[in-house]
């Protein structure tokens, strides 16, 4: 995600962190590199050149203060800049004054906005609300099913009853009320593209529900066609939010980064994965920090925090300050990061990701699965007392793991360097439950 903007920023703000002092020269080639890497992004070029001058303007003439070199002041600048061509702060959900909150998602066909809707509810039971799914996409073979299997999949309840679509979702609100559920999420039916019957369905289905959101999904991989939709959607039905699907493959962002400004309304949510936890709040100023390569340890701790089970991160973290972290240990370990998802995706939190990218280091997520085979290949004994490993074990392991003995010596080196860094992250006295989280992967 944001992986084309996270490598052109990476590399300048790595030229403007080493400058010793602000000129007009170094301000115009950092704005030159800036204006390309935004352009070869896909952001709308009036955007870009605004953008360009808000940051220009604000670096000429500053007044440096002792704890900062002037590099690092012109980064603070783009990131400011950055957030607030993001949206500033986050926006969060209407909710009515008498239940149940009404969410229409609309948007075009293949843009996400079923699994969204599933993706959603999942997301608002986590956070105490209780949805109630109500398909009416009578166009689209199987769209209403597919919406069924995955609200069984998150064991949220799919409303279907009455094929006329306005009377099912009165309906279902008189339903909702009546089964304590808080929240309506409708699926409105998508085109191949914008037509005239399709907009006078969403604003007869708008007049009559009147809903607290409707939120615009649009397909981040588009681009400015993206862009565009927005615009024509919010000219017609007036949108309160836009949520952003496919953005783990998205490796440009200049949909995020335009979005917001054009259309004058929020991006409120974002999909960044196949899973239907893979689903975040838009934070901007988190955001602009992962493009700058900055991370963005809050959304990570939070994932971790609701992901994994919190009983077996104590357990880890008792056994890491007590210095009795074995293989096995390792290996409950692994298993736990896995449930947060693509090992990239997760990565993508910590500072420093972009150099990495920078220096063509590659994160493979077949190197969990290989270390699971490894350690389960081990006598007890092994897992326990790695330091007996000789190489006629090693030898053995490897057999029975389908691997090879440098393989094994790799991942010994893993299991060292984590628990010295685990050890020094104690020491950091890092956010509660962080520590045992383990980085070193």
């Amino acid at each position: 995600m944001f992986e084309q903007l996270q490598n052109g920023f990476g590399a300048i703000l790595k030229s403007l962190r080493g400058e010793g002092r602000i000129t007009e020269n170094n301000i115009a080639d950092t704005m030159r590199q800036i204006r390309r890497v935004l352009l070869e992004a896909d952001v709308n070029y009036k955007i870009v050149r605004e953008f360009i001058q808000a940051v220009q303007e604000k670096s000429i003439g500053i007044t440096v203060a002792k704890s900062l070199t002037p590099g690092q002041l012109i980064v603070k600048i783009i990131q400011d800049e950055l957030t607030h061509l993001l949206g500033d702060k986050k926006c969060n959900l209407k909710e009515a004054a008498v239940p149940p909150s009404v969410i229409m998602l609309i948007g075009l066909q293949g843009s996400g906005k079923t699994t969204c809707a599933a993706k959603l509810a999942y997301h608002l039971h986590q956070q105490q609300h209780a949805p109630l799914l109500v398909p009416v996409d009578i166009y689209r073979p199987a769209a209403e099913e597919q919406l069924e299997i995955l609200s069984r999949q998150i064991n949220m309840p799919c409303y279907r009853e009455n094929t006329d679509l306005i009377g099912r979702v009165l309906n279902a609100i008189t339903f909702a009320r009546q089964h304590h559920r808080d929240t309506l999420i409708i699926d409105t039916a998508g085109r191949l593209h914008i037509d005239t019957e399709m907009m006078t369905e969403l604003k007869t289905i708008k007049k009559i529900i009147k809903p607290q959101n409707i939120l615009l999904v649009v397909d981040g991989m588009t681009g400015q066609d993206a862009v565009n939709t927005a615009t024509y959607f919010n000219e017609q039905i007036n949108i309160d939010g836009i949520v952003l699907t496919k953005m783990d493959s998205d490796a440009r962002g200049g949909a995020a980064l335009t979005m917001v400004k054009i259309t004058s309304k929020p991006i409120m949510f974002m999909s960044t994965g196949e899973k239907i936890s893979d689903f975040e709040i838009f934070h901007p100023e988190r955001v602009a920090s992962r493009i700058l390569g900055m991370g963005d340890v809050v959304s990570l701790v939070e994932k971790v925090q609701a992901t994994i089970d919190s009983e077996a991160m104590i357990n880890l973290e008792k056994k890491l300050t007590k210095e009795r972290f074995t293989l096995e240990d390792f290996l409950t370990h692994l298993k736990q990061m896995k449930k947060l998802g693509p090992l990239d995706n997760l990565m993508e939190h910590l500072p420093g990701m972009a150099k990495m990218r920078l220096s063509n280091q590659k994160i493979d997520d077949k190197e969990f699965r290989k270390a699971e085979a490894i350690i389960q290949s081990m006598t007890h004994k092994e897992r326990i007392k790695p330091d007996i490993i000789n190489g006629s074990r090693r030898r053995r392991i490897a057999l029975g793991s389908g691997t090879q003995p440098q393989d094994i010596n790799r991942l010994l080196n893993q299991y060292g360097q984590i628990t010295k860094l685990v050890k020094q992250m104690g020491r950091m006295k890092l956010p509660k439950n962080l520590s045992a989280f383990g980085f070193g992967l």
